[in-house]
């Protein structure tokens, strides 16, 4: 994949282009969708349910701004599949049957649906991977920039182990799981910054991310290695970090080492604030729901300029080169800037992470 730096943050793009008159313009691209009016419906794909990102903040954020975007006449077709492939072509298949005017994929298996991609293609249904970069001929993909997620996490974890680190500091990684593209680039920015600094210890691949796989994986890793030669866990989200704990917990260990996480989810959050995981990637999900949203309305509605603005960098898949792009930044949260992430941008209350169990570190971190 190729990643080019986003130049304009994707909300100020779009109240530029509605400042000026834009939104209502269309470009001159052959490719451009037929135009249709705000009675539109978005179907919009989710991967899995063990991250409760999906239903907490993608969905309903993406259904508002539908809404939002098209004067309440437009809807979302939302289905999740659970962690399985099969039930997602299914899902997907039903959509184009149904005829949506437009498919936001986020995709359990991103090779394996390739087929139903075509199928949507040919059924004049464009297909903007969200999240996943998936495969087959879709007409643009939005996410995080991953590789900056790993080595975000990569360079957080050599700052917690400190200016003493080098080769001979024992690392286990715990990446996500193979079928997802978005894994890969996780752990491709994480060796990046890891690789000649420490040595990893044991490596993982988890089957859909699932954090029992995690204990099980860090269980075999703590009696390959030695609970107390462990200098620090590579962990590539929150869901994960929770069952790496798990198996350090059970094999008796109760100064955690620094162990990291991504999607600050309030568990993750919580886990910051008593010390037990050291670090979470922070992703504004409001910017990549509410950009996936405009890009779908925008394709569908023929706003060519609007769409090509939102998608100004250019990616890569294993079957399609140069498809339109929009990368968002990411942040590492530590119990240092808690309050100036996840707090100030609305996603969690202080009240939320400082439930009475954790009501003492937050004090002490001046969280009230």
């Amino acid at each position: 994949m190729r990643r080019i730096a986003i130049s304009v943050a994707a909300s100020t793009m779009t109240l530029s282009l509605a400042g000026c008159g834009v939104l209502n313009a269309s470009g001159s691209s052959t490719d451009a969708s037929p135009t249709k009016g705000n009675d539109l419906t978005v179907g919009l794909l989710l991967p899995e349910t063990a991250n409760t990102r999906y239903g907490k903040f993608d969905y309903p954020i993406i259904k508002n701004k539908v809404a939002e975007l098209t004067r309440k006449q437009g809807k979302v077709e939302y289905a999740n599949a659970g962690a399985d492939a099969g039930k997602q072509s299914q899902q997907m298949q039903q959509m184009i049957a149904d005829k949506v005017d437009v498919i936001l994929l986020d995709a359990v298996d991103s090779h394996a649906i390739a087929g139903d991609v075509k199928k949507a293609k040919d059924a004049g249904i464009p297909v903007i991977a969200y999240d996943r970069l998936a495969e087959g001929p879709i007409d643009a993909y939005i996410s995080f920039d991953n590789e900056l997620v790993g080595e975000v996490q990569a360079r957080t974890l050599l700052d917690a182990l400190g200016s003493n680190v080098d080769t001979s500091d024992k690392v286990v990684m715990v990446n996500g799981s193979l079928t997802d593209p978005n894994a890969k680039q996780f752990k491709q920015g994480a060796l990046s910054e890891l690789n000649g600094k420490v040595t990893i210890a044991e490596t993982y691949d988890t089957k859909d991310w699932k954090p029992e796989n995690a204990t099980a994986e860090m269980t075999e890793a703590i009696n390959k290695i030695g609970k107390n030669n462990i200098a620090a866990v590579y962990s590539a989200n929150d869901g994960m970090a929770s069952g790496v704990i798990k198996a350090l917990k059970a094999a008796g260990v109760t100064e955690m080492p620094p162990i990291t996480g991504q999607d600050a989810e309030l568990e993750g959050v919580q886990r910051i604030v008593i010390g037990e995981q050291y670090m979470t990637v922070y992703k504004s999900y409001p910017a990549e729901a509410e950009s996936a949203a405009e890009m779908a309305v925008a394709k569908v509605q023929g706003r060519d300029i609007q769409f090509d603005a939102l998608t100004q960098d250019r990616v890569d898949s294993p079957t399609n080169k140069d498809i339109p792009a929009q990368l968002v930044t990411v942040t590492a949260l530590t119990k240092d800037n808690i309050k100036d992430t996840v707090i100030a941008d609305g996603i969690y209350k202080t009240s939320e992470i400082c439930a009475p169990k954790y009501k003492t570190a937050c004090a002490t971190l001046g969280l009230k």
